[in-house]
């Protein structure tokens, strides 16, 4: 099955604010670095952005969170937000990124509110593009 073949509800999906400069950049990290290619995307600004949004309890009108679904084989979707759907997509890329999961040390309750901080604050601190990224010819099938 090709990747652009491969449903939405099988391997790990990132929602990301298609729009904001960091968050663009960080989807740039990301492609850089998943040489096993686990990840793919849909910006939120997009409808199937919009549904995984919607359908994990999060408004797409207002996202202030990070969105990670991880499929595996015929289990329940695990669905991480905010700094935990970070440190797992991080440790996910394997090899010394692995550390990322150190970030567990600090409580929730502390690593949450700052980055909610930023995702708030993001256009402000960051710029907004005035469209989505349009991915590359190599990239298109890791985009929903």
């Amino acid at each position: 099955m090709s990747e652009r073949a491969r449903p939405i509800d099988t391997g790990a999906v990132i929602v990301f604010d298609g729009v904001c400069v960091l968050c663009n950049g960080w989807v740039r990290f990301l492609l850089r670095h998943d040489r096993r290619r686990r990840y793919r995307f849909a910006a939120m600004q997009g409808e199937a952005g919009r549904r995984l949004l919607a359908a994990n309890g999060l408004d797409p009108d207002d996202p202030v969170s990070f969105l990670l679904i991880e499929h595996d084989r015929g289990a329940t979707p695990r669905v991480s937000t905010d700094t935990t759907a970070i440190r797992r997509v991080v440790a996910g890329l394997g090899g010394v990124w692995r550390v990322a999961h150190l970030a567990a040390l600090l409580p929730r309750f502390v690593r949450d509110p700052l980055y909610r901080l930023v995702a708030r604050n993001r256009y402000r601190l960051f710029g907004r593009h005035e469209a989505c990224r349009v991915p590359g010819e190599e990239e298109r099938a890791r985009f929903l």
